[in-house]
């Protein structure tokens, strides 16, 4: 028998959901672009944004694609660890509510994970490169 989710899970799950899908954003708008760029396949850059023109537009609005993906991390991991969630007393609820937080944690991890790499390639790669005369 199915249980049902209540409002507080349903919110969590979606954050959860939308940090995911900010979070790659970082990676299309801007870590993708100038991994194949530093490879050599500045054409391929090229191909992209000649056919999806919203690469262009994510990147010329790097800082608030960074800043909403941040701001939705922060969040997630508020609704995830804060000291007064828990889940019901009853068993079949719990296990459901146990299962839907260990997914949740692996979602806000993959998501920091992606959003890290975004970030590092769009904010600290050059500098550092500069700095190590690579």
């Amino acid at each position: 028998m199915p249980v049902d989710m209540n409002t507080e899970t349903k919110s969590q799950i979606t954050v959860s959901w939308l940090t995911l899908f900010a979070s790659t954003g970082t990676l299309i708008c801007c870590a993708i672009p100038i991994v194949l760029v530093t490879v050599g396949l500045g054409a391929t850059v090229a191909a992209m944004t000649s056919n999806f023109p919203i690469i262009m537009s994510l990147s010329q609005q790097k800082a608030w694609v960074f800043g909403v993906s941040a701001l939705l991390l922060v969040t997630s991991g508020w609704l995830l660890y804060r000291s007064f969630r828990s889940c019901p007393a009853d068993p079949a609820e719990a296990r459901s509510c146990k299962r839907v937080h260990n997914m949740n944690r692996r979602v806000l991890r993959l998501s920091a994970a992606i959003w890290s790499v975004g970030f590092f390639a769009a904010y600290l790669a050059l500098p550092l490169r500069t700095v190590l005369g690579i």
